[in-house]
């Protein structure tokens, strides 16, 4: 006849655990369940413990449940498929770049540290500071896509800091270069992007933005381009003026297809192909915007910027143009 003792130990016996540890484990869990438990009814005890085994096997199987990193960037992309062709492919591009770094697509995500993630984005991201900042962000949404679906607790990403990207000078277009692209878009053969090197020029909006309007975007009657959230770099609407408007007689209002080849074009006829930089017509317009018309709220609902920090450091200083270049830029008479 074995005696209770040895029944346990029996039991037991597949396990690590000894039978002193069961018994305080058991003495642990009725002290948690309350002072009621001890003097409980040994049915209705041994019930009540097995319904909270249930509950928290339930809980710990949640908390642990995971996918590797790889299933959940793929997800989080796949859940994104609706978004802007371009957009689409950013994130395709930059978590491909994510999980070429050695053994991170096999990592459960669960597991990943901050610190990992910080290695993880030095190896994909090293070269550059934009590149760094953007892949960083897409890899957060990773993180935060996992957590709405359960297979992390939290965004090691979060802590990741964030690099600072050197601000340089702004250095607009001069009033005379303005001109070499009016009278390059003035030819016959570049006249179908009058329109959108005036959108570009006086109104502020992005290559992208001007590539992706619609002719019912631009309200003729109310002076205004209304820039639509599926249009904007952001995701953020906004209305902007339409200044300048004596500049727009006989222009043929359409935005051409194959609108980065005619683009590209017309800055060759204005021999500025080798100058050119990124969104200079932007930086162009914000400049002299702020230096004439000294309304930066304005100017920041016309950009689309979340606030007025950017435009003080870059755009209020502007030390290579002048008041001068400011009217003869806006052309006054024809401003409003």
């Amino acid at each position: 006849m074995h005696t209770e003792t040895e029944i346990a130990a029996g039991l037991l016996r597949s396990t690590s655990i000894g039978v002193v540890d069961a018994a305080r484990l058991v003495l642990e869990l009725m002290e948690r369940m309350g002072a009621g438990a001890a003097v409980a009814e040994r049915g209705a005890l041994l019930a009540r413990i097995r319904r909270v085994l249930e509950l928290g096997v339930a809980a710990l199987t949640a908390e642990e449940a995971t996918v590797s990193f790889r299933e959940a960037a793929l997800a989080s992309v796949e859940a994104r498929r609706s978004r802007r062709p371009t957009t689409v492919r950013d994130l395709r591009h930059f978590v491909g770049r994510l999980l070429r770094v050695e053994g991170v697509g096999e990592r459960p995500l669960r597991a990943m540290t901050t610190e990992e993630c910080r290695r993880v984005l030095d190896a994909a991201f090293r070269e550059s500071v934009h590149s760094y900042r953007k892949g960083r962000a897409i890899m957060h949404s990773v993180f935060e896509y996992g957590r709405r679906r359960g297979w992390c607790a939290g965004n090691p990403v979060a802590d990741v800091e964030m690099p600072v990207v050197e601000e340089h000078e702004i250095v607009p277009l001069r009033p005379e270069q303005v001109a070499r692209l009016e009278a390059a878009a003035g030819k016959a053969v570049h006249e179908d992007m009058r329109l959108s090197l005036h959108l570009l020029t006086y109104c502020g909006l992005r290559p992208a933005e001007v590539a992706r309007l619609q002719p019912e975007d631009i309200r003729w009657g109310e002076r205004e381009v209304v820039v639509r959230p599926r249009v904007s770099k952001t995701g953020g609407g906004r209305v902007v003026p339409l200044r300048c408007v004596g500049k727009l007689r006989g222009v043929r209002r359409v935005i051409p297809r194959n609108w980065q080849n005619r683009w590209r074009a017309l800055r060759r006829a204005a021999g500025m192909r080798r100058t050119w930089q990124a969104d200079v017509l932007r930086h162009t317009f914000a400049t002299y915007h702020a230096l004439y018309f000294r309304d930066l709220p304005s100017l920041q609902l016309e950009m689309g910027h979340r606030s007025l920090s950017l435009l003080r450091t870059r755009y209020v200083n502007a030390c290579r143009v002048t008041q001068h270049d400011a009217k003869q830029f806006w052309c006054a008479r024809q401003h409003v």
